[in-house]
């Protein structure tokens, strides 16, 4: 993991902003490693790693399970939301202004996870995904308190097609006053997806208007899929 930063460091972000921008998401192809997936499954049934244990079926989210990490978050997962976050802050910060939305949001994650701790949004967000056979995630936004960062990441642990098959990612764009459009993603083992927590704008003939988004995941027809997901801003006490 020692050269994590410089992957990171490396990785094309005017393409990734270009695709934000466009496209409210963006797939980052093989940022970590078989080893690195495999050691965050294996964590799964190490209970002292998490605060909260959710059963998607129990509040009708879905059928699978997610858990939450505690704080401290491990050294991987901590790199990831550290060193991303301050790539993602200035699209964040132009989709506010253009749609002037009078926020604008640090560029140091710790900066900005100091304003949810001030705003009593204190606990850890990140959070690891499994479904087997038959198992789906009903299309949502993971907000967590009145304070958000609005775009977060996914980070695909399981090889589609090996290792499950369907479980694709679904993302929705509602645009005003017409029918919904759905984007269908396939990411692999390793590869990172960015995307869109709540909204994006879209340039019209008057300038630029809000287009709200909304994402899930499609039926697991065999074997299990596992994924982490990380949001940047903590959730409410």
């Amino acid at each position: 993991m020692t050269d994590l930063p410089e992957r990171i460091k490396s990785t094309d972000w005017q393409s990734v902003t270009d695709s934000m921008h466009k496209n409210g998401y963006a797939i980052l192809s093989n940022l970590l490693s078989d080893h690195e997936c495999d050691q965050l499954i294996s964590g799964y049934s190490q209970p002292e790693h998490y605060r909260k244990t959710v059963i998607m079926a129990r509040h009708r989210f879905g059928l699978g399970e997610y858990k939450y990490f505690n704080y401290p978050l491990p050294e991987l997962l901590h790199t990831l939301r550290t060193q991303i976050y301050p790539h993602l802050a200035p699209i964040a910060n132009a989709w506010f202004k253009a749609l002037h939305i009078d926020t604008s949001f640090p560029l140091e994650h710790q900066v900005f996870l100091q304003q949810c701790h001030a705003n009593d949004q204190k606990k850890a967000t990140v959070l690891i995904l499994k479904y087997g056979e038959g198992g789906f995630n009903t299309l949502h936004q993971d907000l967590y308190g009145n304070l958000y960062f609005p775009i977060q990441i996914v980070l695909m642990l399981s090889e589609p097609e090996k290792d499950f098959t369907g479980g694709e990612f679904v993302l929705t764009q509602q645009i005003p006053r017409a029918q919904s459009k759905a984007t269908v993603l396939k990411p692999k083992k390793g590869d990172i997806l960015i995307f869109t927590t709540n909204f994006k704008p879209e340039k019209g003939t008057k300038g630029y208007y809000r287009v709200n988004m909304k994402h899930g995941v499609s039926e697991v027809k065999t074997g299990n899929r596992y994924a982490l997901g990380i949001i940047f801003h903590d959730a409410e006490n």
